[in-house]
């Protein structure tokens, strides 16, 4: 199989999320109490969600404790994010200017793969305050009944189901951080789900790799996911992941890194 690009490459899909902001909202699921939980140590501190989409992790942050600020560079995304009263700047992270702030925790919910990683864990290491962490989020949700395979029988007729969706690529990442000059910490929670057929269209509607089909391919593919589903529903897992790294070494000490290739992909 060709080598991929990377994801942070195609701002054309980076960039599709917007267009279905309210649906993104709605449909993509919470994290697991238990991962945010672990990420406050205490009330009151500072994180910073990179790539916020329209707040999902920003807003569950705050409610366990945390000042929360959020940097999401679509339009329609912030304005989501920031109708919850979630601080937001309208910027990337490659563009934003901490102006000499700093964080107790720096999460990226879902939204690594949109940066370049090598300059963005650079960044990172700038403004983590002594003591402070990255977290990486993730939630993996996978079919069981019907299964992925079985699905993907008719989303490979729109969609390219060979490569291996980055959420699944932690051992990949976690090397490459490690590289870069930080510890890591794999953190997981497991949730056994079920969806109606309807919630279960709704939840994959929000993928990059839908939005970019055309209208009348993604109506035909909702529909004959439909039919195979039938009334049953969707039963799945969730097997949520947090990746809690550290930095190894003090400020203006660290060892710049060197990136590494990606045949991943992401939903």
């Amino acid at each position: 199989m060709p080598e991929q690009p990377p994801a942070h490459t195609d701002r054309r899909r980076a960039e599709s999320f917007g267009a279905a902001a309210d649906a993104y909202d709605r449909h993509r699921p919470r994290y697991p109490r238990p991962l945010i939980a672990g990420l406050i140590d205490r009330a009151g501190i500072r994180a910073l969600d990179v790539g916020a989409g329209t707040g999902i992790a920003a807003m569950q942050l705050a409610e366990a404790g945390a000042d929360v600020l959020a940097l999401e560079p679509d339009p329609r995304m912030a304005r989501v994010a920031a109708a919850k009263d979630i601080r937001v700047e309208q910027v990337t992270f490659e563009e934003w200017r901490p102006a000499g702030r700093d964080f107790d925790l720096v999460v990226f919910a879902q939204s690594f793969h949109w940066v370049d990683p090598v300059r963005a864990l650079e960044k990172v290491a700038a403004i983590l305050r002594p003591g402070g962490r990255l977290a990486l989020l993730a939630n993996r949700i996978l079919p069981t009944a019907p299964t992925q395979q079985e699905l993907d029988e008719i989303n490979a007729d729109y969609l390219d189901v060979t490569a291996r969706s980055i959420v699944n690529a932690e051992d990949e990442v976690a090397v490459m951080v490690e590289e870069c000059g930080f510890s890591v910490e794999r953190r997981g929670c497991v949730e056994r789900l079920h969806y109606t057929t309807e919630d279960y269209l709704n939840l994959v509607s929000t993928y990059s790799n839908r939005l970019l089909l055309d209208p009348p391919a993604q109506a035909e593919l909702r529909s004959r996911l439909a039919r195979r589903i039938g009334s049953a529903g969707v039963n799945a897992q969730n097997d949520a992941l947090a990746l809690v790294c550290t930095p190894t070494a003090a400020r203006g000490k660290r060892v710049p890194c060197a990136p590494r290739p990606s045949n991943t992909r992401m939903s």
